[in-house]
């Protein structure tokens, strides 16, 4: 009979999960300490483990360390009250089957066990990941942000190349610490190059390094970055924006794990992984000949897409009350907290500008705020230079269902394309009345490139100096 461990320090969460599972085909024992639990597991040998994180006694990770050095084909689940990205990480890349945040879903877990027995049954669970120490704080306890977490710990200390997906101010860089905190190079450097925020002649010299004399200018050798990184991680950030010629030799590095300084024609050999970071699509530029299809494949071993904050909403108020703390210890105000109708405010904009918009409010909030409690009056009347608007669409926007049924009645022939061009015109209305008018702030907020952007605009008939003089009042 299939034998389930449960161990938490919690008698009722054990009594609960004794009483749901127990049944004629599975056994469930449970277990309140580490030393407890280290004595039934020796003496009952279960087939899957559910362990709590934290225990009276210590941390369960370090019992789940000697599970997996004696059997490590035994599927465990951790539970933890505490719902950070580093006891994601940490949990996942210990080679946990999964982990779930307290209060316990009994559905969630119900689903899991079955695969967790099954997976016991054919002796396939996933490799155990390393136990490096350390990483950086992700906060958020949304589904898609806690499956992200997942997807680090399981990918940091696998040694392939990571494409980092995400709109501007998402947190892609905090990623990519991220991955390198938790993998088998962290005791290596780790280096960070924006390539849209340097110039074009010197992206080459800083990745690669260059020869005294290779240009003007060029009056040493200097030491690029892979070199400096050598058995390390390197993170290419805004890699979208790397020119051809750059492209080409990253290209090569990546399929030969050589290249030379620029102006020199000693080949160097570098054992770097490479982490890339974009807001563009890649996929776009490759259509459009401004990035290269072959690098494209090189840099997306593995992808990693960062959620915007407009779609994990119930994660405000953690990352608001982090902030909070935060930036009132720098300032030296004295702000415990805020009133229900502030948050709510904060809940309820569309955050185009994503966490570092949020960053940036709150900082400038405490500035303004007066006694313990912020308050909406505190924070700006505007956020990112709009005004903030509601969630819930407006009024007057297009009614698809209503529209479809107009062209039914009408008799129409074309009806897909009248639907899809009347959909992508109140997208593209909604985004510049947004945005002010403003072109590359509205790309970026609908996550396609420019020159699309005015594509679109021509074909759909749409002008800037129209849409803003039609902008309701206050908007």
């Amino acid at each position: 009979m299939p034998r389930l461990l449960v161990v938490d320090d919690e008698p009722m969460i054990c009594y609960s999960l004794q009483k749901v599972f127990s049944s004629e085909t599975t056994e469930v024992i449970t277990a309140g300490t580490l030393a407890e639990a280290r004595e039934k597991y020796l003496r009952e040998h279960p087939d899957v483990l559910v362990l709590d994180l934290q225990l009276p006694d210590g941390c369960s990770l370090k019992l789940f360390d000697e599970i997996r050095a004696r059997d490590p084909k035994r599927p465990v689940i951790f539970l933890t009250a505490h719902g950070t990205a580093d006891t994601a990480i940490e949990a996942m890349k210990h080679g946990a089957f999964d982990y779930l945040i307290k209060p316990v879903d009994l559905a969630k877990l119900s689903s899991l066990l079955p695969m967790a027995f099954e997976a016991a049954r054919l002796m396939d669970v996933p490799a155990i990941l390393p136990t490096d120490p350390g990483g950086d704080r992700i906060i958020g306890r949304s589904q898609v942000m806690q499956e992200m977490c997942k997807s680090i710990g399981r990918l940091a200390g696998q040694e392939v190349n990571v494409l980092i997906l995400g709109e501007s101010g998402t947190g892609k860089e905090l990623i990519a610490r991220a991955l390198y905190q938790h993998s088998r190079r962290a005791n290596r450097p780790f280096l960070a190059i924006n390539c849209a925020a340097m110039p074009e002649n010197l992206v080459e010299s800083e990745l690669f390094g260059h020869e005294q004399g290779a240009f003007t200018g060029a009056d040493r050798q200097r030491i690029g970055k892979f070199e400096q990184c050598d058995g390390g991680t390197l993170l290419l950030d805004e890699v979208g924006d790397m020119t051809l010629a750059t492209q080409a030799k990253m290209l090569r590095l990546l399929q030969e794990q050589q290249f030379e300084r620029v102006g020199g024609n000693q080949l160097l050999t570098t054992r770097v992984r490479i982490l890339a970071a974009t807001n563009r699509n890649l996929e776009e530029l490759i259509a459009d000949g401004k990035f290269r299809a072959d690098l494209y494949y090189r840099l997306k071993a593995v992808t990693i897409r960062v959620p915007p904050l407009r779609d994990r909403r119930e994660d405000i108020p953690e990352l608001a009350h982090h902030f909070l703390y935060q930036y009132a210890r720098e300032l030296n105000r004295d702000i415990r907290g805020y009133s229900p109708e502030a948050l709510n405010r904060l809940q309820q904009y569309s955050w185009p500008g994503n966490v570092r918009e949020l960053q940036g409010v709150i900082r400038e909030a405490i500035l303004a705020a007066v006694g313990h409690t912020m308050l909406p009056e505190h924070l700006p009347p505007t956020f990112g230079g709009q005004a903030v608007v509601p969630v819930s669409p407006p009024s007057n926007t297009l009614d698809v269902v209503a529209r479809i049924e107009q062209l039914f009645t009408a008799g129409a022939t074309n009806i897909y394309s009248e639907v899809i061009a009347d959909v992508e015109r109140e997208l593209l209305i909604q985004a510049l009345k947004r945005t002010h008018g403003h072109q590359a702030q509205a790309s970026d907020l609908l996550g396609i490139n420019r020159t699309t952007l005015r594509t679109k605009l021509r074909d759909l008939g749409i002008t800037l100096d129209k849409v803003v003089a039609n902008r309701p009042a206050g908007e």
